[in-house]
């Protein structure tokens, strides 16, 4: 079994992007990696070539500014790099440059692929997600924040990554998936304020078509932007313990705000006694593992 690394990146520097984290949390599992690397100012592709020369395959790209609804220009970013994955692979892990895996998956992701290897009905392999929020210390747990997604895919080039990168499909179907016990820490809200209202400005243009560059200078309100957070009490990956101890900002956070219209707290309440997500949008169809 072999098992090749995948995922896209643009000026990573200048939008603190967890990037180097990322793609060396899951290189143990990884026998190359193939990283899409956008036209960037910021030194990122010098970044890239530092993490693992002998391992990581960079394959440099220029984003088309003419993709500015809906996250467009994301998938086909990861298209790009998922094509320039050579054919002798079996599996192809995708991380996004804001995501990282905890080290203590790693035996449980290696397992899962060989178990699945030859279920040829198994397009793919979904993990839970932990979105943290503000600060290393809070999660997401509201319906706003995806609770699964597919990580993990054949190496089959009619898969194709769907809308803003999110997830994927085959042949405009969704992927037959199996769930397993690893979650992936998504750390795309966790920076310094003003790096986040950077990232939040350069983000937008891709999705609504509006440069919000006059707002980059104001520093992004954590506290008031949150429906619903809950007390993170777990361990974070090793991989990011020197940028957690870089942290040096302050979030205050209320446990008992819940910011949100009369139907979606009812939604919430009942998932928070149940577990059900009552009317969840599922990019994937789910198999017996």
């Amino acid at each position: 079994m072999k098992v090749c690394g995948f995922t896209f990146i643009k000026n990573a520097v200048k939008y603190d992007f967890p990037v180097v984290e990322a793609i060396t949390s899951v290189l143990p599992v990884c026998d190359h990696f193939v990283v899409a690397v956008g036209h960037s100012d910021d030194g990122t592709r010098e970044i890239i070539e530092k993490i693992d020369p002998g391992k990581i395959t960079i394959t440099d790209t220029v984003w088309d500014d003419t993709l500015k609804r809906g996250g467009e220009v994301y998938a086909v970013e990861t298209n790009k790099a998922f094509d320039a994955v050579p054919p002798e692979y079996d599996w192809c892990f995708y991380i996004q440059c804001d995501e990282v895996i905890h080290e203590k998956y790693l035996t449980v992701l290696k397992n899962a692929m060989y178990e699945n290897l030859e279920r040829n009905e198994v397009d793919g392999l979904l993990f839970g997600f932990r979105h943290f929020y503000g600060t290393y210390d809070f999660v997401g747990d509201s319906r706003r924040w995806y609770r699964n997604e597919i990580r993990i895919i054949r190496n089959d080039k009619s898969i194709r990554s769907y809308r803003d990168a999110q997830g994927f499909r085959k042949d405009g179907r969704k992927l037959k998936v199996v769930q397993i016990p690893a979650d992936v820490y998504h750390y795309g809200w966790v920076r310094p304020p003003k790096s986040m209202q950077q990232k939040i400005a350069g983000v937008k243009q891709y999705y609504d078509g509006v440069n919000s560059v006059q707002k980059m200078n104001d520093n992004f309100n954590y506290s008031k932007n949150y429906d619903s957070l809950a007390k993170f009490e777990g361990t974070h990956p090793a991989v990011m313990k020197q940028r957690i101890s870089r942290m040096n900002w302050h979030m205050d956070a209320d446990l008992k705000k819940i910011n949100m219209k009369l139907k979606y707290k009812i939604l919430y309440r009942f998932e928070k006694l149940t577990g059900i997500r009552l009317f969840e949008y599922r990019n994937y169809s789910l198999l017996n593992s």
